[in-house]
């Protein structure tokens, strides 16, 4: 089957390093009768835009559930994203159904997220 396009957010980041961003396969299956355990999402773009006067900080990991476990960080560890800009990454992050992007920034509501890819339906 062919990707099917799809993004997620924008959403604000908590100050809480433990938050869960996205649980891709498992939000994309809702609802459709598909079961999430035959969609991979493939994230290729993250963007981080800071609405604030000042630097704030963002990091994130990819692993269980609320988790930030040393060896699972995967984009911007402290990170900083200079005031009234954005950062933007590109790459190919394959996510399955186990897998969330856990994180957050460093002031809370300071950063936005958001970000596209693809789904597969295995």
């Amino acid at each position: 089957m062919a990707d099917k396009p799809f993004r997620f957010g924008p959403v604000a980041m908590s100050n809480t390093l433990t938050t869960n961003i996205l649980n891709g396969p498992a939000q994309a299956a809702a609802g459709t009768g598909i079961v999430a355990q035959n969609i991979r999402m493939i994230l290729r773009h993250i963007r981080i835009v800071n609405k604030t006067a000042g630097a704030v900080t963002f990091s994130l990991w990819l692993g269980a559930t609320g988790g930030n476990a040393a060896g699972t960080e995967v984009i911007g560890i402290g990170l900083s994203v200079a005031a009234n800009s954005a950062y933007d990454w590109y790459g190919m992050l394959p996510m399955d159904t186990a897998d969330f992007l856990v994180g957050g920034a460093s002031a809370a509501t300071s950063l936005t997220i958001e970000g596209e890819g693809s789904l597969v339906v295995l």
